[in-house]
């Protein structure tokens, strides 16, 4: 049935998103930024991120692309089918899972702003990038 979510596609693009999503994260937070984030972990008396931590990123990472493509699915209909829709459901989740939980941070003053500011940064490619890739999957 036209203009209803193809959830499948929705759920494949998404994990593919969230594959995307995964890789750029542990790039960056597992090479870039490591001793970064290891500073700022220690400065917290908090542990360093490993094990359990690692595993509950990863699951969301892949749920925030299953989301990002989902928001895709539910805007092409408005918005048109294609990568500048894509790219727009990115910059959507971008928001809300980087720049305001980020700025939130920066504002407590809980982590250094310029790791802060690098994280949102690249997120912002990344969730782009993942949204449009996960989205060439989808299809009604």
């Amino acid at each position: 049935m036209p203009g209803r979510i193809n959830i499948g596609r929705a759920v494949a693009g998404g994990l593919l998103a969230g594959l995307v999503i995964n890789i750029g994260e542990t790039i960056l937070n597992a090479g870039l930024m490591a001793p970064q984030l290891e500073s700022a972990m220690r400065a917290r008396n908090l542990p360093p991120v490993a094990g359990e931590a690692i595993a509950g990123f990863v699951v969301l990472g892949f749920a925030l692309g299953v989301m990002a493509v989902w928001l895709y699915a539910a805007i092409r209909t408005r918005f048109g089918a294609g990568p500048k829709t894509a790219a727009l459901a990115g910059a959507v989740v971008w928001f809300f899972a980087h720049l305001y939980p980020s700025a939130s941070m920066m504002v407590m003053h809980m982590f250094p702003r310029r790791m802060l500011a690098m994280g949102v940064l690249w997120g912002l490619f990344e969730i782009v990038i993942a949204t449009i890739a996960g989205a060439s999957v989808y299809r009604e």
